[in-house]
């Protein structure tokens, strides 16, 4: 049994390892296109308009989003959250194989 929980905190370690890679890649990935981007909206018009702020928005939104998944933030889906509804998934499939039922909570 320690042997296992040991695998599974190792096996869990990894893969967040593996999700903070991931946002590295494509915080790097980000931050070389954009500036290429401004660098070729530069020399083409001077910056009179910006239009490289237009895809640096939108991959922003995106990596945002990729950065809260990778360091674990969520205000609605917090680890409190997770681990209330799996302790009452485990709680309806041991009153489902007794047989007894019970009305769905919607919290």
């Amino acid at each position: 049994m320690e042997n296992f929980d040991k695998e599974s905190k190792y096996l869990r370690a990894k893969e967040k390892v593996e999700e903070l890679k991931k946002f590295y890649s494509n915080l790097t990935s980000y931050i070389v296109v954009i500036a290429g981007l401004a660098v070729i909206n530069y020399y083409t018009n001077g910056f009179h308009y910006m239009w490289f702020l237009w895809p640096a928005l939108g991959w922003g939104i995106g990596l945002a989003f990729h950065a809260a998944k990778a360091f674990g933030w969520s205000p609605i889906f917090n680890k409190d959250w997770e681990e209330r509804k799996i302790r009452e998934y485990m709680e309806d499939g041991e009153e489902q194989e007794r047989g007894v039922t019970k009305t769905q909570n919607w919290e």
